[in-house]
């Protein structure tokens, strides 16, 4: 596994990723193509050897590349 080879752009790819945005999303937050989204997944996946978006999310979190990041307040409304 190359963890030390992920680009900068890799990271920022793979943390909206985790954010649950979509291919046309991260590109339009990127200013990228969505294509080039694609291409960094693609890379991403093969880098971490996993072959979805949840493997991405559970090796980044691993590998410290990810932060906890809370999205949403919790409540006891939630129980």
């Amino acid at each position: 596994m190359y963890i030390e080879k992920i680009t900068p752009r890799e990271k920022e790819v793979l943390q909206l990723i985790s954010e649950a945005h979509s291919c046309k999303e991260i590109a339009s937050k990127l200013y990228i193509s969505q294509n080039t989204v694609n291409t960094h997944r693609k890379n991403l996946l093969s880098k971490f050897q996993t072959r979805n978006s949840a493997g991405l999310v559970r090796m980044g979190f691993e590998h410290g590349i990810l932060k906890h990041k809370c999205l949403w307040p919790l409540t006891s409304e939630l129980y």
